[in-house]
């Protein structure tokens, strides 16, 4: 079967992703249509999806204070700091030091990044984490920031990150917007983040869009085959630091933070992870939350379902795992077995 016969009995497939959260113009040639781009559709997408989630969020805001409402409309972000009761914070860090999980790793560039699960299963011995992952005020936060109701995705998060001449292979250092649409992620830091530990930036105010942002992305979504950077083809698009101030936006701030810090931010602003030049260890309870940005319901998500809340770490994993046994998709995430959590990879051989 040629390549355009194909393409032609996907298009119904791509014509509804028009009213999903699919972003690459690069994957569906209708996002990706010049034609249909400079007649606005990219732009559509946005504004529908922004009109969106200012609905679902004012469904949202009575489950988090006024003063954290105010916050994330300001900077694209919440930050709160002593989240958790110092014994339940100290608990965690104990844990953490006296057991073994198994850890999954993630290699971009010079970087390390490692999830562990925090599935029910995992936490049976574990109480001070299963508490720390089960806070309703930061699941009410990252559902407020995401403008969605369900259940967030709850994981530990190590960053094990080596400088070195090819950091900009790292796409994670580069400053960029998840999607076209909000969506959050949250870290709840386990240690100190200082200057040089790879914090995250954050751009303030970027989760709001601007006349200028809305130009400069319609002349991307115009021009797709001039993009040269593989992630803003499939939707993700990269900013040099040096447009922010085009684009009606300020420079980007580093989150340097004490340890038990909370930060919930919505991704569709800019942000990135800072460069590190030392070798660092971030350690962090990291959640997030993406749903379909067209939605009209605040709820309805299958995964807050009692028989898989609990247990979807798992079952993403084994998702991916069996998507890459088929050929479907690559799966960059790859078990390295029982250990603890920060200690580093051996170096390839």
């Amino acid at each position: 079967m040629s390549m355009r016969v194909l393409q032609a009995l996907k298009l119904p497939i791509y014509a509804a992703q028009i009213f999903s959260g699919a972003k690459s113009f690069q994957k569906n040639p209708i996002l990706g249509s010049r034609r249909l781009n400079a007649r606005g559709l990219h732009v559509i997408r946005v504004k529908w999806a922004m009109k969106m989630a200012a609905w679902r969020r004012t469904k949202l805001a009575p489950r988090i204070s006024v003063e954290q409402v105010a916050q994330y409309q300001k900077n694209g972000y919440v930050l709160v700091e002593n989240f958790l009761p110092q014994e339940l914070f100290d608990r965690v860090n104990e844990e953490l030091k006296a057991n073994d999980f198994i850890r999954y790793d993630m290699v971009q560039g010079q970087t390390v990044t490692r999830r562990v699960s925090l599935d029910d299963k995992d936490l049976a011995t574990k109480p001070a984490l299963r508490s720390a992952r089960n806070d309703r005020r930061l699941l009410n936060l990252i559902r407020y920031v995401a403008s969605y109701g369900g259940q967030p995705l709850v994981s530990l998060q190590i960053v094990l990150a080596q400088p070195g001449k090819e950091e900009e292979a790292d796409p994670q250092v580069s400053l960029h917007s998840d999607t076209f649409h909000p969506t959050a992620k949250s870290w709840l830091f386990l240690q100190d983040v200082g200057e040089e530990d790879g914090p995250l930036c954050y751009v303030q105010s970027s989760h709001k869009m601007t006349k200028q942002r809305y130009a400069w992305e319609k002349s991307i979504s115009e021009n797709v085959s001039a993009i040269d950077n593989t992630y803003s083809a499939r939707g993700s698009m990269r900013v040099k630091q040096d447009q922010l101030n085009a684009l009606g936006y300020p420079e980007p701030t580093k989150m340097v933070v004490k340890a038990n810090t909370l930060v919930v931010a919505d991704t569709h602003g800019f942000h990135a992870r800072c460069f590190s030049p030392k070798p660092t260890t971030r350690i962090e309870i990291y959640g997030s939350l993406r749903r379909n940005p067209f939605l009209p319901v605040v709820g309805l998500h299958p995964p807050s379902l009692f028989f898989l809340r609990d247990r979807m770490n798992s079952l993403m994993i084994d998702g991916l795992a069996l998507l890459h046994k088929l050929g479907m998709r690559a799966n960059p995430w790859q078990s390295k077995g029982a250990g603890k959590v920060d200690e580093w990879p051996l170096p390839k051989q």
